[in-house]
C-alpha cells in the first residue's frame, strides 16, 4: 500500500493534526477531558468536542450523539480510507446526509495530515415535502382495510388504486360480459372507473368499443391471486350497502 494513503495506525495519530487545525483558529485545545477525546474552546464559544475514530461507524455516530447532551458543537474526526477501501467511506454523501441529520460535524484527516472539514455541526431542519405528505394521508384515507403485511417482500402492495382496479374486474367477472363505463361506475363506487380502466396499468382489462370494457385473461387470475384482498374489500362494503337499503315493510 502506498505509504501516502497509510492510515493512521492509532486514534492517537489522528489528535496532532486535529490539534494543530484548531490551534490555528484561535482555539485552546485539550486532550480527553471527562472521556472526551479532544475539547477546544475560543473565548466565551460553546466548547468544541471531536471524537477519534480509525473508521466510521455506528460506536462513532453513538458517542457523537452522546457528546451533544455537552455542547452543540461536536465532530466526529476520521482518517481518509484509501480508494481500494470497501468500508464507509466518510465523504459519501449519505454518511454526510446522516452526519447533517443527527447535527454532527465532520472531519477528515487525510494524506500529510491534511484536515478538511467535511460537515458542521448544525440543528438538522428537514424540509417536508407537502405533495409527500398530501400523498400519504390520500392513500391512507383511500385504501380499504389493511390488506397487507408490513415488511413482506416480493409481494406486490395492495394500494387503493389497486383496490378500485379489483372493484372494477370483480364487477366484471360478476357481469361475465362487457360493461359500459357508467355502469361500472355505479356498480363498484369506483368515482374515477374511466381512468382506471383507461390507463389499464396491471392489463386486466380489454377494449371491446367504445367506452365498453371485458375483463381480460390477466383479470381473471388477479381476481385469484388477490382473493384475500377482495374479500375484504367486500367485507367493508355490506355494512355500508345494508345501510343504503330501505326497511322492509311489515308483512
Amino acid at each position: 500500500m502506498n505509504s501516502r494513503h497509510k492510515p493512521p495506525p492509532t486514534e492517537a495519530a489522528l489528535y496532532a493534526p486535529v490539534k494543530r487545525f484548531l490551534e490555528a483558529q484561535g482555539y485552546d485545545v485539550k486532550a480527553e477531558v471527562r472521556g472526551c477525546d479532544l475539547v477546544a474552546q475560543r473565548g466565551d464559544e460553546p466548547p468544541v468536542i471531536v471524537e477519534l475514530k480509525l473508521r466510521f461507524t455506528l460506536p462513532l455516530l453513538l458517542q457523537g450523539v452522546d457528546r451533544l447532551a455537552i455542547s452543540e458543537r461536536v465532530y466526529l474526526a476520521v482518517p481518509r480510507p484509501p480508494r481500494s477501501f470497501r468500508g464507509v467511506v466518510p465523504e459519501r454523501s449519505a454518511v454526510r446526509r446522516l452526519c447533517r441529520r443527527l447535527g454532527l460535524g465532520l472531519i477528515v484527516v487525510g494524506s500529510r495530515e491534511a484536515v478538511t472539514i467535511v460537515e458542521e455541526p448544525a440543528p438538522y431542519k428537514p424540509r417536508l415535502s407537502k405533495p409527500r405528505a398530501l400523498r400519504l394521508a390520500a392513500e391512507f384515507e383511500r385504501r380499504v382495510g389493511d390488506p397487507n403485511i408490513g415488511g413482506r417482500a416480493k409481494t406486490p402492495v395492495v394500494t387503493a388504486y389497486r383496490q378500485d382496479a379489483l372493484r372494477l374486474a370483480a364487477a366484471l367477472a360478476a357481469a361475465d360480459g362487457p360493461m359500459r363505463v357508467g355502469d361500472l361506475r355505479v356498480a363498484t363506487g369506483v368515482a374515477d372507473a374511466g381512468r382506471v380502466l383507461w390507463r389499464n396499468v396491471y392489463g386486466w382489462f380489454a377494449v371491446v368499443g367504445r367506452g365498453t370494457y371485458a375483463l381480460s385473461e390477466g383479470g381473471r387470475a388477479a381476481l385469484a391471486e388477490f382473493a384475500e384482498a377482495l374479500a375484504m374489500l367486500a367485507a367493508a362494503s355490506a355494512p355500508q350497502q345494508l345501510a343504503a337499503s330501505p326497511p322492509a315493510e311489515a308483512a
